[in-house]
């Protein structure tokens, strides 16, 4: 009889896991994309205004931004980051 508590109990909490695995995956997109607009003045700072809001709006697309920052986790940036000795810019 204790025996069969555990299977039922065990299938319950198998059956709730895979919920919340589920629910976890479907939001991924979503948390990628509020991180990329998060890290936008980040992104502004470091490649500048332009190429900056371009790299943050690629990477807020939820399977184009996944894509592009896996291939350039092993090739490096797509786009530069901006140059340290510009005019009128301090070290």
């Amino acid at each position: 009889m204790i025996e069969k508590k555990k299977t039922v109990s065990r299938k319950l909490l198998h059956a709730g896991g895979w919920q919340v695995i589920k629910r976890v995956a479907k939001s991924i997109p979503y948390v990628g994309t509020v991180l990329a607009i998060g890290l936008v003045g980040h992104d502004i700072k470091k490649k500048g205004l332009g190429k900056g809001i371009l790299n943050s709006g690629i990477d807020a697309i939820p399977f184009v931004g996944l894509a592009k920052n896996a291939v350039e986790f092993f090739t490096g940036d797509f786009i530069p980051d901006k140059q340290n000795g510009q005019p009128g810019k301090g070290k």
